[in-house]
């Protein structure tokens, strides 16, 4: 793995200066200290792989030809990443959906985060460039102001105007990790001052009224002041509800460590409710959550969309989340009989059987009854091995090895579950920060 000495070569002069990268040694053994820790303050990130005998040479491969493939592949049945010309900041390209033939800030977002990651510092500069020019409100007077659109065209014409709140969560933590790894650029690339600016407006942003393609709208923040937790979305009406995978608290630790001074304390607070969140909103027998929810934890059958309250597609990434916030930061020993359980009552469905849809307590509900399970819940189930103490462990973290690279119509969010899952199993996604920040609590 790389470390802060080796990665001297990639900063500008002078970055080294109050700028210490976290020593990152993934896969070496914990010592009892550093397991009370977590790893991103210990610095030791398991490799779960590793541990079922996997080479380091086989592992760095399989997640380079994933990268490659869902980013340089085919472009009709292999790429989701799409280079689309250049301005004066430079180079840009999207992600595609492209089942729903759009650009989504949860894509663009989880791009930026797997190329910092990665160290594909063109890749993510390409990504914020497309997502600055094509999706983010710049203007004080729309009820989206300071936001990124959840929903645009190809051609940057919005679906939707109105944020989803993982984007900008993934977005902002991306930014902070590489102004760490790459030191601060020009503009748009200032990283931290960028990552800075959308939190001040997650946290504070004022109620705004105003057009939207779909009339009238009003938009307030991304987190509930009182509450601190994080919202379904902005968008007034809908904004008393939320979603168990916006939940990130290890994100939220990191916040607390580098965002504005005066709002760490705030993110400390909403780390914590996140956790308490995760225990009230999962069965306490399948671990499953819902979709979407109520802030005590109970679903929340939309009007739009009443099967939200099952857990579907969103809820597949709920034990990566809590189970990673875990393996980091060792702050809530909950996640362990979670992912227990959650594992538990997927190795009962079967390892090669298991749907993606399912009642909370555990009725399969998927359209094909006989479908196995696809590479998006192959992965998040493997990274809930990050918390899991059970002896069905192994087989899911197998179970992804095993998971041949999405392609196809459905190759967006496989794809990037799947390769977000590949990073984290093998101890490769990790938490940039400044090594003065790494052990602070509040």
């Amino acid at each position: 793995m790389t470390s802060a000495l080796s990665i001297t070569a990639f900063l500008k002069p002078g970055m080294l200066a109050g700028i210490l990268l976290f020593a990152l040694c993934a896969g070496a053994a914990e010592t009892a200290e550093q397991a009370q820790q977590g790893c991103a303050v210990s610095g030791q990130y398991p490799d779960l792989f590793a541990a079922q005998g996997y080479s380091k040479q086989a592992v760095n491969a399989k997640i380079q030809q994933a990268f490659n493939q869902l980013f340089y592949g085919n472009a009709e049945t292999e790429a989701v990443y799409f280079p689309a010309g250049s301005n004066a900041a430079g180079a840009k390209a999207y992600i595609l959906d492209i089942n729903n033939n759009d650009v989504r800030s949860e894509g663009m977002s989880y791009g930026m985060m797997i190329a910092v990651q990665l160290n594909k510092q063109a890749e993510f500069n390409a990504l914020w460039n497309w997502a600055k020019s094509h999706m983010y409100h710049a203007d004080a007077t729309h009820p989206a102001y300071g936001y990124f659109a959840w929903s645009v065209r190809s051609d940057g014409v919005a679906l939707d105007e109105m944020p989803a709140p993982d984007g900008e969560i993934y977005f902002a933590t991306a930014l902070y990790f590489a102004a760490v790894r790459w030191g601060e650029g020009n503009g748009i690339y200032q990283y931290k001052a960028q990552a800075d600016t959308l939190l001040k407006h997650m946290r504070h942003r004022q109620l705004i009224t105003g057009n939207t393609q779909r009339g009238s709208q009003t938009g307030t923040n991304m987190f509930h002041p009182q509450y601190a937790m994080v919202r379904f979305t902005p968008d007034l009406p809908n904004a008393d509800h939320t979603d168990a995978s916006y939940h990130l608290p290890a994100f939220y630790e990191v916040w607390a460590r580098v965002g504005p001074e005066a709002d760490r304390s705030f993110w400390h607070k909403a780390a914590q409710v996140s956790r308490d969140y995760f225990s009230n909103a999962a069965h306490p027998q399948t671990g499953l959550t819902p979709d979407y929810g109520n802030f005590d934890g109970s679903p929340w059958a939309a009007p739009w969309r009443p099967e939200a309250a099952d857990f579907r597609f969103d809820a597949w990434r709920s034990a990566m989340n809590w189970s990673f916030d875990w393996s980091w930061w060792r702050k809530d020993q909950r996640a362990v009989a979670r992912s227990n359980r959650l594992q538990t009552f997927f190795a009962s469905q079967g390892l090669n059987n298991y749907g993606g849809q399912y009642s909370l307590d555990g009725k399969k509900l998927d359209t094909d009854q006989n479908a196995g399970p696809t590479a998006g819940l192959v992965a998040m189930n493997a990274v809930a091995s990050l918390a899991a103490s059970n002896p069905h462990s192994a087989d899911f973290v197998r179970a992804l090895w095993q998971q041949p690279i999405p392609s196809g119509q459905y190759r967006y969010y496989d794809g990037m579950l799947y390769l977000l899952g590949l990073l984290h199993v093998s101890g490769q996604f990790q938490a940039w920060l400044p090594a003065a920040q790494a052990a602070k609590t509040e």
